[in-house]
């Protein structure tokens, strides 16, 4: 046989692409090239297969060989290759065939294999990075397909469901596997490192009754929240306990949130937790949205399907901030390069903090503001508009009472999260997702309104200006507290507190 077929497995993001591996071995002066697009590490293999195959104790074939890694406008990066390639020479070449044609006959069955191990110079299959998104797409696109992977990161692509995943500890073990000798194991799930930090409890929180009822409405509906205040008035303290009040996460959520963290570099626990991701203020646009030359997720992906906390928020460099626009509408950001567009989940709850002004005690009963207007107006201004009506809940908190220390302590955060968890199997049942996910078409079909109701939109939306996205952003609101009311349609009363919030200082 001069040419054989593999079929392995490329990554843009956390999106997999089918690699067709096609090797062949023809007479010629010795050769060995690689076409399909492939960078410095694909290129490399070439050096990696050769000295594996003779150190596996096989022959590396004298002639022209040809590798071509299909489709060839995509492009290739990593060493993931290497163990389609050394096979595929090897089969091209003769030296692997089934029991049955050890006399000469057909070649063994390669199809239904899909392969991603980086070779050693010894042989062995080293491991290579993101197994567990590799897993996750191969599941979706390849279904029944068995993944080759190295024994080192097979246990934790083992946890993807519905997917048979063979360990392959050396490359002589995998052509034993088509040669008849003895099979290649299935590998077990492996222990996850399991993540359950210790939660923060609403009980802590003394007072501020309107940003405790704001916090619950922004858990029941997944909305965003800006909370603007002074300084110690709770807004920190407020958003560490909005991961306490979330319902646990599904385990497709958990595989998710831990791919999207082995595409990042960063080791993936499996945890049941939303995730919850505070930058610094300092933080630049590719660690936030993502990027890089080798373009990775930043913190707006890693908190995919959990909570992305930006305290002091116009001390972010406004160009990061205005490129949070685009995924607070669609849920993934897509980073653009000459060469590929890569696209990563970005389902975040975003919840952000501020001061009223920039010595922070603008309106303050007993604290003198000592900013001019002009301050004020340049300090707000780093937000833009646009991004204020991308926010649904915008309150603003008082400084603390006096006696704050006498108050009793507040509701604890199991008995909100168990309302929370109620108000979300509601929506759930009735759309399929949560109210802040709301497309226009479902809008108009959940968000009836009474005539009080409509009557009163129709006042706000005159006297304030509101734009058509703000006006949508409120109904989502006010769905969401009609459904904390078990009620079926939008009154009055839900949609004049669902306007309410919508000036963050006053």
């Amino acid at each position: 046989m001069s040419l054989a077929v593999l079929a392995s497995q490329a990554l843009c993001g956390l999106q997999g692409f089918a690699v067709r591996v096609e090797v062949h071995v023809g007479p010629g002066l010795p050769s060995f090239g690689l076409v399909g697009l492939p960078d410095t590490g694909v290129r490399e293999s070439r050096e990696r297969v050769r000295s594996a195959i003779i150190s596996s104790g096989y022959e590396f074939p004298a002639g022209r060989i040809t590798v071509n890694l299909a489709p060839a406008d995509l492009p290739k990066e990593s060493g993931r290759f290497d163990l389609s390639i050394a096979l595929g020479v090897l089969a091209a070449s003769g030296q692997i065939a089934a029991p049955a044609a050890r006399g000469g006959g057909a070649p063994p069955e390669l199809d239904g294999y899909v392969f991603a191990g980086e070779l050693s110079l010894t042989g062995a299959v080293v491991p290579v990075a993101a197994p567990l998104a590799i897993a996750l797409s191969v599941a979706r696109s390849q279904p029944g397909a068995a993944l080759v992977l190295p024994v080192a990161c097979a246990g934790l692509a083992a946890h993807v469901p519905g997917l048979r995943v063979l360990a392959a500890g050396c490359l002589r073990d995998v052509v034993e596997h088509f040669c008849g000798g003895d099979p290649l194991a299935p590998a077990a799930a492996s222990p996850w490192a399991v993540q359950h930090p210790p939660l923060a409890c609403m009980s802590e929180v003394r007072g501020q009754p309107a940003a405790r009822r704001a916090l619950e409405i922004a858990a029941c509906g997944g909305h965003s929240l800006l909370m603007s205040g002074p300084p110690g008035a709770g807004k920190s303290m407020l958003a560490h306990r909005l991961p306490g009040l979330l319902p646990a996460l599904s385990d497709p959520q958990s595989l998710e949130v831990a791919a999207l963290a082995s595409v990042g570099g960063k080791e993936p626990r499996f945890s049941s937790l939303a995730p919850f991701r505070a930058p610094h203020h300092s933080a630049s646009m590719p660690a936030l949205v993502g990027g890089g030359a080798r373009p990775k997720p930043g913190e707006i992906s890693l908190a995919h399907h959990g909570v992305l906390f930006l305290d002091e928020l116009p001390e972010f460099q406004r160009h990061v901030l205005e490129a949070l626009r685009e995924p607070l509408e669609t849920g993934c950001v897509s980073i653009a390069r000459a060469s590929v567009t890569l696209q990563f989940p970005a389902e975040f709850q975003l919840v952000a903090a501020m001061n009223p002004c920039p010595c922070g005690w603008l309106g303050h009963a007993r604290m003198r503001c000592a900013c001019t207007p002009d301050r004020i107006d340049k300090y707000r201004g780093r937000i833009s508009g646009p991004l204020l009506d991308r926010i649904d809940l915008q309150i603003s908190l008082p400084a603390a009472e006096a006696d704050w220390l006498d108050a009793p302590p507040g509701e604890a955060s199991g008995p909100i999260r168990t309302r929370v968890e109620r108000c979300r199997a509601r929506q759930l049942e009735r759309q399929s997702g949560l109210n802040a996910k709301l497309d226009v078409e479902a809008i108009e079909r959940h968000c009836g309104l009474k005539d009080d109701a409509r009557s009163l939109l129709r006042e706000a939306m005159r006297r304030w200006s509101w734009s058509a996205r703000v006006v949508h952003r409120v109904l989502r609101v006010a769905r969401t507290l009609a459904d904390m009311a078990e009620e079926d349609s939008i009154d009055g009363g839900h949609l004049a507190e669902a306007a309410r919030y919508r000036q963050p200082w006053g």
